[in-house]
């Protein structure tokens, strides 16, 4: 039997909530570029990296390869402007209390983002301290739903994948885990049942519980 030894959180949709901000940076270029931008296309950018996610804005639409990085280096600037407004108070609940837990149950902890912006966000919110191992956009070149950062992180953390459990709210980061190896817990509403377990929130769940449904 190996023992679980490691959680890897995904950062937004599952430590804090910065999908707002996001939506309104990808909505701000489309507006200025005359392309057509929903709510309903922004739930088609969660988990996955920038590049994908414009790729995802332009629906088949070509552009040079300068225009393209104009346009991210855009988005990220509209965002990181966002991201002042990023306080503790954004956690969201049960956050804290189950970090703490973690770490006082001997586990080691680590962040699996796609954000390039994820060492920031944490700070702001007053947890990077808590964690271990950062691994974020710029960490491995393939990112979600390749397996690389979930590797990344767990060897950063001294761990085989098959001793994690990957806390993440967007199908293309349970698909990640999963082929990494790793166990996964399902945040949210997006398309994440094929996790191992599934909840709302990490306050609908206790360390105790993971380790007791999880273990193996």
């Amino acid at each position: 039997m190996t023992s679980i030894a490691g959680f890897i959180f995904d950062l937004d949709g599952v430590i804090t909530e910065t999908s707002e901000y996001h939506y309104q940076s990808w909505q701000q270029l489309a507006d200025e570029e005359g392309l057509p931008f929903t709510r309903e296309d922004n739930e088609q950018l969660r988990g996955v990296s920038r590049r994908v996610s414009l790729m995802r804005l332009l629906k088949g639409r070509e552009f040079p390869e300068a225009k393209l990085q104009d346009m991210m280096f855009r988005k990220n600037q509209y965002y990181k402007a966002l991201l002042h407004h990023v306080t503790a108070k954004d956690c969201l609940p049960g956050v804290e209390d189950f970090l703490h837990d973690a770490s006082a149950s001997g586990l080691k902890l680590g962040i699996g983002s796609a954000s390039r912006n994820a060492r920031a966000v944490l700070e702001k919110l007053g947890l990077i301290d808590m964690f271990a191992v950062i691994g974020d956009g710029y960490s491995v070149v393939n990112s979600k739903p390749a397996p690389d950062l979930f590797v990344w992180v767990a060897g950063g953390l001294g761990l085989h994948v098959d001793q994690v459990v990957v806390f993440e709210d967007a199908e293309a980061g349970i698909d990640a885990a999963k082929t990494a190896g790793c166990l996964s817990v399902g945040i949210g509403t997006a398309n994440v049942n094929h996790a191992d377990i599934v909840v709302g929130g990490l306050h609908d769940l206790t360390v105790e519980q993971v380790l007791t449904q999880l273990s193996r």
